[in-house]
């Protein structure tokens, strides 16, 4: 797991390639290499490498799976294919690409040996504690239900999950995601002890996005450090 300040930006959505989407992208760069913070830039599996090869502060992220190993399996996607277009960490169990919990242990396990940061999605604290004895590099928790709306868990959820998770293994970094949209949900989860959180919708939608990603940055970076 990344051990210095973890900003993680993510973008879980299959969008056409469009010179939107370089804004973004650039921003997240250009924001990782002042600040330090590292960056999780999730995009679609097609964009990797050409996203990989026009950027050097992001870490380019898998949108979801790979579990299968090499041999037979028609249709599906190596890790090790991930790992070789650039990608250096992988989403797993999003609300819109679930996983078994065989599935996901084993990906956890095989991810691990390829040097590829999982980042396991949870929507409740019972499936975060059931998770986290997989050991993944990082903990995203978010409820389903609020994924896109603009709105976010309340403080009860984010500290209940720090606590309980802290407590089954404290190495596992913690995201708090969903809902997020400004600067200001970013330093309420931080502040409650997240060690980061990521947007999609809040950032897209923002009147200029390399704008928000670095009003996200700086709130989860400069008024952290100030605050503590």
């Amino acid at each position: 797991m990344q051990t210095h300040p973890t900003f993680p930006r993510r973008q879980p959505k299959i969008l056409p390639y469009t010179e939107r989407k370089l804004s973004p992208r650039q921003g997240s760069d250009t924001v990782a290499k002042q600040t330090g913070l590292t960056i999780y830039f999730t995009c679609p599996f097609s964009d990797i490498r050409l996203i990989r090869e026009n950027t050097d502060s992001i870490v380019v992220t898998a949108q979801g799976n790979g579990e299968s190993a090499p041999g037979r399996g028609m249709g599906h996607l190596l890790l090790e294919a991930l790992y070789a277009a650039g990608a250096r960490a992988t989403f797993l169990n999003h609300a819109e690409h679930p996983m078994t919990i065989a599935e996901l242990s084993k990906t956890i396990v095989r991810a691990r040996e390829l040097g590829i940061t999982t980042i396991a999605c949870a929507d409740s604290l019972a499936e975060g504690r059931a998770i986290a004895a997989f050991s993944p590099d990082i903990l995203l928790c978010e409820p389903t239900e609020l994924i896109g709306t603009g709105k976010t868990a309340d403080d009860n959820y984010t500290t209940s999950i720090v606590t309980e998770i802290r407590t089954i293994n404290p190495t596992i970094g913690i995201m708090i995601a969903s809902g997020i949209t400004t600067a200001d949900d970013v330093y309420r989860v931080v502040h409650l002890g997240a060690d980061g959180s990521g947007a999609t919708s809040g950032i897209l939608n923002a009147p200029d996005p390399a704008v928000r990603i670095a009003e996200m940055a700086d709130a989860r970076y400069t008024r952290c450090i100030r605050a503590s």
